[in-house]
């Protein structure tokens, strides 16, 4: 096993027997031997600082209906809130002045006739902001929708594909969506010049070890400068709500494949790890992540972004807990990195 992570790190690959070797190895002392090779890794690229970005989670309105997901359009059982414009403004504002140099706007797909709100949004931002990135997790859209979106200012978006699988894919949306629409967005924003991000919920209903290494090799032939990946967690709203959660141990070592695959990438901690996981944050870091995401949002609505149950939202996942985070990064020996973070800068 420790061969293999060797070849990894030298060869940036491995075939499909590889990885599903890395996936299956109950091995404590290999597993361990992987998370401290992509440690490594990510020490010297980006040296001993953490990226932070500041979410602002706009809306838990969504035209779609996945069935994983608490704000999925059939949900009666939330209260739905778009963020004004202000309201947005004034996260900038406030996470600007906290030392945040990349705002990442987060949220459902709102319907296609508020194309125009979300551009003039970016651009606004952009004016005000201009040192900083914005990032983009908003879903699907027409290409031209993408292009009004990087011509106002956008820099990087983030669009999880969630299984290459095309029949793994099926059984998590709805009929209406389709795995090929998804990865055509998917290149459609590469084409424009975003970094691109995408990835995967680890241990969602139906997916096997032959998905993962799927999607794997997916990721490694789409070459995206983002990789998002957390363990899936039910929402008791959703058809899934009964279903188990995934494993943080399972996405800790995909966080230290891919950091070896993808020296440079940016890999957050997320906060799907830091809930399933009382200290997610730490583990996704010492297995080679080097991003977090703490919550700009106002704390009146951050409850009602429920994409699963028991989301961490307080304290150092929030924006205000900001030296809470500083803290708990010096504990492990790191420290936070106040730059924008654009891929493949190195050693701050």
């Amino acid at each position: 096993m420790k061969e293999l992570v060797d070849i990894l790190r030298q060869e940036r690959h491995l075939d499909s027997d590889g990885y599903m070797s890395l996936l299956e190895s109950s091995d404590v002392d290999a597993i361990n031997y992987l998370h401290h090779k992509a440690r490594e890794v990510a020490v010297e690229e980006f040296g001993k600082g953490i990226f932070v970005r500041g979410l602002i989670e706009l809306t838990n309105v969504c035209r779609n209906d996945c069935l994983y997901c608490g704000i999925r359009r059939s949900n009666n059982q939330i209260e739905r809130y778009v963020l004004t414009t202000e309201q947005v403004l004034l996260c900038c504002q406030q996470g600007y002045e906290l030392g945040f140099r990349t705002f990442v706007l987060q949220g459902g797909e709102l319907p296609r006739d508020k194309a125009q709100w979300i551009i003039d949004l970016v651009r606004e931002i952009r004016r005000r902001w201009s040192d900083c990135a914005i990032t983009l997790s908003l879903g699907e859209w027409p290409k031209e929708v993408y292009e009004q979106l990087r011509e106002a200012g956008a820099n990087r978006y983030l669009l999880r594909h969630e299984s290459h699988n095309a029949e793994h894919y099926g059984r998590l949306h709805p009929a209406e969506m389709s795995l090929s629409n998804r990865l055509q967005c998917l290149n459609w924003l590469k084409e424009l010049g975003f970094q691109v991000g995408t990835g995967i919920m680890v241990g969602s209903p139906w997916q096997s070890l032959d998905n993962i290494v799927e999607d794997i090799e997916f990721i490694e032939q789409f070459e995206p400068e983002m990789i998002g990946l957390g363990p899936f967690l039910p929402q008791h709203d959703t058809p899934f709500g009964n279903e188990s959660a995934g494993s943080a141990e399972l996405t800790c070592k995909l966080y230290s494949i891919f950091r070896l695959i993808f020296p440079k990438a940016l890999i957050p901690s997320t906060t799907a790890l830091n809930t399933i996981a009382s200290n997610g944050r730490t583990m996704g870091i010492m297995a080679g992540a080097n991003v977090v995401m703490p919550n700009l949002s106002p704390i009146s609505v951050r409850g009602n972004y429920a994409l699963y149950d028991g989301k961490a939202i307080t304290k150092a996942e929030a924006a205000e807990g900001i030296t809470l985070l500083e803290e708990q990064l010096n504990n492990i020996g790191y420290h936070i990195n106040w730059s924008r973070g654009d891929y493949a800068r190195t050693k701050n």
